[in-house]
């Protein structure tokens, strides 16, 4: 049983990662938010090594919480950065959270900016 809504969603975190990972031609795109901000990286679980990462503190600094804006803003940037890379293809790792708010609009983000998921 779940004690609190962050041990909840750590237990289903751990459901997702048996069942997804991420290599050298196809990462995972693992997001983490918090109270003040979203973050996104693209991870070679192979390798163990995080390919890009994008967060909502590098934008500017007058947005102080992560909204919708801000995290489809940051799934562009990260997309921007993965092609740079030459990535075009992820597997989407929502860590738990629920899929919707800003955890879909950076998956939105990220799919405009042309990865493919």
């Amino acid at each position: 049983m779940a004690f609190n809504k962050n041990s909840r969603r750590l237990r289903i975190k751990k459901s997702i990662r048996r069942k997804i990972n991420g290599t050298d031609s196809r990462p995972r795109l693992s997001v983490f938010k918090s109270n003040t901000g979203i973050y996104a990286q693209l991870v070679d679980d192979l390798k163990g090594h995080t390919l890009v990462q994008a967060s909502s503190k590098e934008l500017d600094a007058s947005k102080k919480n992560a909204n919708i804006s801000v995290s489809t803003e940051v799934g562009k940037k990260l997309a921007e950065r993965a092609v740079a890379n030459g990535v075009t293809e992820v597997v989407f790792d929502r860590s738990g959270y629920l899929y919707h708010g800003n955890v879909k609009a950076l998956a939105d983000g990220a799919r405009e900016g042309g990865l493919k998921f």
